[in-house]
C-alpha cells in the first residue's frame, strides 16, 4: 500500500526533536516500551471500530508508536497519528513500513492541532487527555473542536479519577465531561471501560466518552 498524501504541514524527518521540554519526559520513555504501550489498539476503541463508530478521516492525537492509527488504517480509514515524542513517532512510521499500511505519522503538539489547517471527521484520543493538566485540557478542547468538521466525533479513553482529584494530570472524573465540553459540543455518553497496561495485573478503571461537534 502507499500512504496517502498529506499537505499543510513539514514531513518528519529522523533525528527530530521534542517539540518542547515537556515533550523530553515522554520521548525517553519510548526509549524502551512504556507500560501503556500494549502492542496493540485498546481493547475499547477496536470496539467502537467494529461498532461502525469511527467514520471518514481520522486524526489519532498522541499516538505513541501508532497501533491504533495502524489498525483504523488498516480497516480503511484515511489516518494521521501525531504526538509529541519522536521516538514514538519513528517507531510508529517503522511499523506503518514493516506492515505496510497507509498511516501518516507526524511529530505535532496535540494542543496545536489547529494549526495543521486540516479537517477531521473522527478524533481518536487513547489516554492523552487524562495527561493534561487544568489549562491543557482547555487548549485541547478547543484545538480539537477547531479541526473537527460540524457533526464530527471525538472519542475519549481517559483513567478514571475520583471527584476530589481535582483537574490535575492523571485522571479525570465523570463530572468533568459535561463541564468541560459544553459550549459547541454535546456529550452523546460516558461510559466504563478498561484502560489496558503491560504494568500491572489489572486493568485501570477508566471512561470511554463520544462527544460530537456541534
Amino acid at each position: 500500500m502507499s500512504a496517502p498524501v498529506w499537505h499543510g504541514f513539514p514531513p518528519y524527518r529522523p533525528g527530530t526533536r521534542p517539540v518542547s521540554a515537556r515533550a523530553y519526559g515522554f520521548d525517553a520513555a519510548y526509549s524502551g516500551v512504556p507500560a501503556w504501550d500494549i502492542g496493540r489498539p485498546q481493547r475499547a476503541f477496536a470496539e467502537l471500530a467494529d461498532a461502525g463508530e469511527i467514520r471518514g478521516r481520522v486524526l489519532d492525537i498522541g499516538c505513541g508508536t501508532g497501533e491504533l492509527s495502524l489498525y483504523l488504517a488498516s480497516r480503511g480509514h484515511n489516518v494521521l497519528g501525531v504526538d509529541f515524542a519522536p521516538q514514538a513517532v519513528e517507531q510508529a512510521r517503522q511499523k506503518a513500513r514493516w506492515r505496510d499500511i497507509p498511516a501518516v505519522f507526524l511529530v505535532w503538539d496535540a494542543l496545536r492541532v489547529d494549526d495543521l489547517s486540516m479537517r477531521f471527521d473522527t478524533v481518536t484520543d487513547s489516554a492523552l487527555f487524562h495527561c493534561l493538566n487544568d489549562a491543557e485540557r482547555d487548549k485541547y478542547v478547543a484545538a480539537v473542536h477547531a479541526v473537527l468538521n460540524p457533526g464530527g466525533h471525538l472519542f475519549v479513553l481517559a483513567a478514571a479519577a475520583p471527584e476530589r482529584w481535582g483537574r490535575q494530570p492523571g485522571g479525570v472524573a465523570y463530572s468533568e465531561f459535561t463541564e468541560r465540553f459544553d459550549e459547541g459540543w454535546t456529550v452523546a455518553w460516558v461510559r466504563n471501560a478498561p484502560f489496558e497496561n503491560r504494568r500491572y495485573p489489572y486493568q485501570h478503571p477508566a471512561y470511554l466518552v463520544k462527544v460530537v461537534r456541534q
